[in-house]
């Protein structure tokens, strides 16, 4: 006579399904977007074009990284999962020509101590959100606030240049970011409890993988601000 798997072990079953698929996703786009990176800083030819007509390319590959986030978030509804693992596999590698400038600007060993630890607290905030028993909903909220505050901070600085106000950003953006990690984690993990396997799930793990995947992204970029050592 075959097991029948009863609800309480089928809601892990599924939801690990889901977290996994989330991932996955997020480690291919990682892996893209650092090999993409690594392979562009080596090569003068693109490196050449990225900075030609006083970085015009460069600048234009950041707007297109914006598009692509919105239009991902926007549309994804009225696409299916396909596309949205298309677009989001198209945003890192966009986003692997513009950390090109990483490897120019700090000393490699650098680079990858800092990337070494951003992943470190990140593997554990994602540890922490999926396990802990509170709920990190209010917080989230807070998070969000705090975040859309460092923005316009970071925006202002722009035209300030404060070492200061720069090095305060990126302390707080880690802050930010690491807990955003763990609030991210625990709503995936709330959807990933009624994964279906459906194309509906399928685009909600494209858009998890994209939010984690951003989470990791800002936290070593500001870690790489805090400690990275330049050239």
């Amino acid at each position: 006579m075959k097991d029948i798997m009863t609800l309480d072990q089928a809601q892990p079953e599924v939801q690990r399904k889901f977290m996994a698929g989330v991932y996955w996703r997020m480690t291919v786009a990682l892996f893209l977007t650092a090999a993409v990176a690594w392979y562009s800083a080596q090569s003068q030819q693109i490196m050449g074009i990225l900075y030609s007509n006083r970085g015009l390319p460069f600048y234009g590959l950041i707007v297109a990284e914006l598009v692509l986030v919105i239009v991902l978030s926007a549309a994804i509804h009225k696409m299916n999962s396909v596309a949205a693992l298309f677009f989001f596999i198209l945003y890192s590698v966009v986003n692997g020509l513009t950390f090109s400038a990483i490897f120019v600007v700090y000393e490699i060993g650098s680079v990858f101590h800092v990337f070494l630890t951003s992943a470190l607290m990140f593997a554990a905030m994602s540890v922490y959100g999926a396990f802990t028993k509170s709920d990190l909903t209010s917080a989230g909220r807070y998070l969000m606030m705090a975040l859309i505050g460092i923005l316009v901070a970071g925006l202002v600085n722009m035209f300030l240049r404060s070492s200061m106000l720069g090095w305060l950003t990126s302390l707080l953006g880690v802050g930010i970011f690491i807990g955003l990690t763990a609030y991210d984690t625990q709503r995936l993990m709330r959807i990933g409890v009624k994964n279906d396997g459906s194309e509906k799930f399928q685009k909600m793990a494209v858009i998890g993988a994209l939010e984690l995947y951003l989470d990791f992204i800002n936290i070593f970029i500001k870690m790489l601000a805090l400690f990275g050592k330049r050239k």
